[in-house]
C-alpha cells in the first residue's frame, strides 16, 4: 500500500492498490466449484465511518443478509446479486447501491471493490 501525504485535510491520502493485498478465503463452495476471496483496503483504525476493500469471487454463492449499506462496482468480470426476487448482472463500469437489511446471495465471476457504512459494522452488530 502506497502512502500519499495531503497538504491538507486531517490525514494521509491512501493509495491502494488490490495486488498489494492479502485476500482471505470467505466462502468455498460445498462441491468444489466457487471460491470467494475479500480483502479489506481500509481498516476502521483509518475510518469506522466507512469500509472499502475489493473482493474475487470465483463462483462460489454467498447468502447474506446486510447489516450496512453498501456499494459495488466491478472492475473484472461479471458479479451476480441475487435481491428481491430479482438476479442483477454487473460488469466493469456498473456498480450496486444495497440498502441495510437486504437479504442477498452474493455470485459469479468478478473483481470488485466495495465499500459498506458504516466501516464498524462488526462492532456495532457485537460480530468483532
Amino acid at each position: 500500500m502506497s502512502v500519499l501525504v495531503a497538504t491538507t485535510g486531517k490525514g494521509p491520502v491512501l493509495l491502494v492498490d488490490h495486488r498489494d493485498l492479502d485476500f482471505a478465503l470467505r466462502s468455498a463452495a460445498g462441491d468444489g466449484n466457487g471460491q470467494a476471496f475479500v480483502a479489506r483496503a481500509i481498516s476502521n483504525e483509518v475510518s469506522p465511518n466507512i469500509g472499502i476493500g475489493f473482493a474475487r469471487w470465483e463462483g462460489a454463492e454467498v447468502a447474506w443478509t446486510l447489516l450496512y449499506d453498501e456499494v459495488i462496482f466491478v472492475i473484472e468480470g461479471c458479479f451476480e446479486l441475487q435481491a428481491n426476487g430479482q438476479l442483477y448482472r454487473v460488469e466493469p463500469g456498473q456498480m450496486l447501491w444495497i440498502p441495510e437489511g437486504t437479504e442477498l446471495v452474493y455470485g459469479g465471476h468478478a473483481l470488485f471493490g466495495y465499500v459498506v457504512h458504516p466501516g464498524d459494522w462488526k462492532q456495532r452488530h457485537g460480530l468483532a
